[in-house]
Parts: C-alpha cells; sequence; structure tokens
C-alpha cells in the first residue's frame, strides 16, 4: 500500500479554482465514501481557502483518478493542471508542513493547526490505522514547531494580513469606519486586528444576529442585522468579508446604490473568504476597490522577517517525525506475516510439546510446567531475530521481498493475494507526480 496526498494549493491555483474545490464539512464523509469505493483502503479530506487535499492509503492509484475526476467534474476544466501528487514519505512531510504553518501563504500561521484537527475529526469515517496516526502525529509536530522554533512567533493571520493591506491602501487607519461581514474564527481575528489599528467603528453582519451580537460585545463594535448592512455601507471605508456562504453574497447591486451617497470616498473591499464573498464584477464599479486572498501575497512577502530564518530548524524536527513515522508504517506491512509466522510455530510448538509429555508421563506437574515454560522461552529466542530484522527490511523499503522469502522458507502459504504492500520510497525531488 501506498500513501498518498493529492489536491491544490495557493501556489498551484488561483482563487477562483480554489473556490471551487471547497468542501463544506457536511459533503465531507459522501466524497470520501466515494474515494473509498474506487478501492482506497483509508481517505481523509483537508479543504481550507488556500488549499484542498486528500490524503490516502491505496495500492493501485484508482482512487487518485477517482479524486481528479471528482475535481474536474466541480472545475469545469481539467483539475490535474492545477494540482500535484505526493506519495509516501514525501506525503507524510506535506502534511507535516502543513500543519506546522510552514506551507501556508502566513508562514507560522496558527489557525491551520485547527483546520487540520478539524479535517481529521470530520474524515474519522473513513480514515484507519495509518492515516490517524499521520494526522495525530501532524499536531504532535505542529506543536512542537511552535514551541521549539520561532516560527509561529508573531505570525500574521489571513486577517491580520487583510488588515495590513487596509493600512497601506489608506496610509493609516486610525478613524476609519470598517464593517465585517461574518462572525466566525476569521472575522472575529479581523475585528481583533482592527481594533488595535485605531478603526473607531466596526460594524459586524452576520445572518445569526445573536453571533453577530456576541462578537460585536467581545469586541467593543456595533451589530446590525445582515439585510441592514447594505445601506451601512455608504458609512464605512472599510469592508471585509469572511462568511462561509458557498456563492457571492455582495453582488453589485448591493453596493451601486450606495455610491452617490459616499461622494468621492473610496470604499476598500477585503474579501478573505473562500468560496469568495464578493462577485469579481464589482471591481468594475467606481472608486470601488476590491481584493481577495491572492492579492494578500504582497503583504505576507513583506512580513516573513525573523520566522524565515526558523524555517530550518523547523524543517529538521520534521524530517524527524517523518522518519519515526515512516517506520512505525513501513513496521505495519510486517505484521501478517510475523503474526501467521508465529502462529504457525506455536501451532508446530504445541503439537511437539504435547507429543513429548505423553513419553514423559513420569513427570510431576512442576516438571511438566518446566518443560512448557522452556518450549515457550525457545520459540520466543528463534523468532526474536527474524522478527527484529523483518521490521528493520520493512522501514528501508526491502521488506516486501524478505516477507516473501520469509513465507516460502517457513512454508506460510505464499504471498496471500491482497495482502497489504510495503510503502516505497519516494521519487528524487522534483520528480513528484503532476497532472
Amino acid at each position: 500500500m501506498a500513501l498518498i496526498a493529492v489536491g491544490a494549493n495557493f501556489r498551484t491555483a488561483p482563487v477562483e479554482v480554489r473556490e471551487r474545490f471547497v468542501y463544506p464539512a457536511a459533503e465531507v464523509p459522501s466524497v470520501l465514501s466515494r474515494v473509498r469505493a474506487a478501492g482506497a483502503k483509508e481517505a481523509a479530506l483537508l479543504s481550507t481557502c488556500n488549499r484542498t487535499e486528500f490524503y490516502l492509503v491505496e495500492s493501485d492509484g484508482v482512487a487518485v483518478q477517482t479524486i481528479w475526476k471528482e475535481l474536474s467534474e466541480r472545475l469545469g476544466d481539467d483539475a490535474r493542471r492545477f494540482g500535484y501528487v505526493r506519495r509516501d514519505r514525501e506525503a507524510a512531510a506535506h502534511l507535516f508542513r502543513v500543519a506546522s504553518g510552514l506551507d501556508s501563504m502566513i508562514l507560522g500561521e496558527a489557525q491551520i493547526q485547527g483546520q487540520v484537527r478539524d479535517a481529521w475529526e470530520a474524515s474519522r469515517s473513513q480514515s484507519g490505522t495509518a492515516l490517524n496516526r499521520l494526522f495525530q502525529t501532524a499536531l504532535s509536530v505542529a506543536s512542537r514547531v511552535r514551541t521549539e522554533t520561532d516560527v509561529g512567533r508573531g505570525a500574521a493571520s489571513v486577517s491580520s494580513a487583510a488588515v495590513q493591506l487596509a493600512r497601506q491602501i489608506f496610509g493609516s487607519l486610525r478613524g476609519r469606519r470598517a464593517m465585517v461581514l461574518g462572525a466566525g474564527e476569521m472575522a472575529e481575528l479581523a475585528l481583533q486586528c482592527l481594533k488595535a489599528e485605531g478603526v473607531n467603528a466596526a460594524i459586524v453582519a452576520n445572518r445569526t444576529y445573536e453571533r453577530a451580537s456576541e462578537l460585536a460585545e467581545l469586541h467593543g463594535a456595533t451589530a446590525i442585522n445582515y439585510d441592514a448592512c447594505w445601506s451601512a455601507l455608504s458609512d464605512v471605508d472599510l469592508v471585509i468579508t469572511s462568511t462561509a456562504a458557498p456563492h457571492a453574497i455582495v453582488r453589485t447591486e448591493h453596493i451601486a446604490p450606495t455610491l452617490a451617497a459616499r461622494g468621492d470616498r473610496p470604499l476598500c473591499i477585503l474579501d478573505i473568504a473562500l468560496p469568495r464573498d464578493v462577485d469579481p464584477e464589482v471591481r468594475a464599479l467606481g472608486n470601488v476597490y476590491l481584493y481577495d486572498l491572492d492579492d494578500l501575497r504582497s503583504v505576507v512577502a513583506a512580513t516573513l522577517g525573523r520566522r524565515q530564518d526558523e524555517v530550518p530548524s523547523a524543517e529538521a524536527l520534521l524530517a524527524g517525525e517523518v522518519e519515526r513515522y515512516w517506520t512505525w508504517l513501513a513496521g505495519l506491512a510486517s505484521v501478517p506475516v510475523l503474526t501467521t509466522l508465529r502462529s504457525e510455530m506455536d501451532r508446530v510448538r504445541e503439537r511437539e510439546v504435547a507429543d513429548a509429555l505423553r513419553r514423559l508421563g513420569h513427570l510431576s506437574p512442576a516438571d511438566r510446567e518446566t518443560v512448557e515454560h522452556l518450549s515457550h522461552s525457545l520459540m520466543n529466542k528463534f523468532l526474536h531475530s527474524p522478527s527484529v530484522r523483518l521490521r528493520a527490511a520493512a522501514a528501508n523499503g526491502r521488506g516486501l521481498g524478505v516477507a516473501d522469502a520469509a513465507r516460502y522458507l517457513f512454508a506460510l502459504d505464499g504471498p496471500a493475494e491482497g495482502s497489504p504492500k510495503l510503502p516505497v520510497d519516494p521519487p528524487a525531488p522534483g520528480e513528484e507526480d503532476r497532472a
């Protein structure tokens, strides 16, 4: 069996493609069920604003093709040209980098660790031993990277990067008025950043007024009903949108009627949602400046600073964890033959001991127990070195040949069809599978 990661992220796909690949939490079990039906032994899905990635344990690659077909249907085009495939060690390393914030648009961002945890929980019904251990290790690695290196020190979030972009546009946000559409984690972070920049008034609009009111009270803002937010647009300088809507909720007909009342004051809209909250046609309106996730890259590039210097230390930590995970995973392939070998040897031991004890009827119960103990001890000693070496061979990528040799030498019925295949080493750097 191979460990595979397949998907697309902000480096390989623009925002208009990534938003087509987003899977709401409610859709995760059904899509993973389809992937499992195509041949994956285990499957998990991570879908955020910057990436959609499937993690699989499979043997023949059919499930990978099913994923490309699934994504292509959502896109209406060949999704493979926007994606990538990582295999085995490189797949494990990829998830560890993702969870640690090393593969984020915002280097060292903290939110991704929670998103990886949520993705694992949403996928548990379709994951299994290998992926559960993979995600557990990824979360542990992420915690170590944040506590043992400075990659996460002062790390920006998407929300803070958006506010920084707004500050570049206006020069200063002190005294400005802002509206936040949404009341989730990203919206809350945006409110915190706006307050820190001296924004005088912040308005929270959300479809659930109670949640908007709760968030506004917590951060000294004002809550309004979602339906009333459009009329309030004439009074704000900045709008940050971060909702979970599956389609654009801010369109030209919402904004155009407020432009006359604004006079010559520009309106800056920062759309940090995926799928995007704002219809791209809004860009055509006069004195309205719309920015999305991909527009944040220039801001992000200027905020790396000390965090970039910490990447080598984080990568070294990560490499050790990859090897530990890989040794454990590769060792799983030795389990079936070791289990069969021990079972067969124990059967032979029991038969021979029973035969010997029948011929040694004069032995006392204590002596019989000694003979039984001796037989167990000898069997364990005989099997110790083969067990250790088979596990070591699996960890070094030679386990399948050694396992087959063990089956042949000990007459263990030959290699069972459909038995677990050992993972193989990943391709050389730069040779990873791409569409």
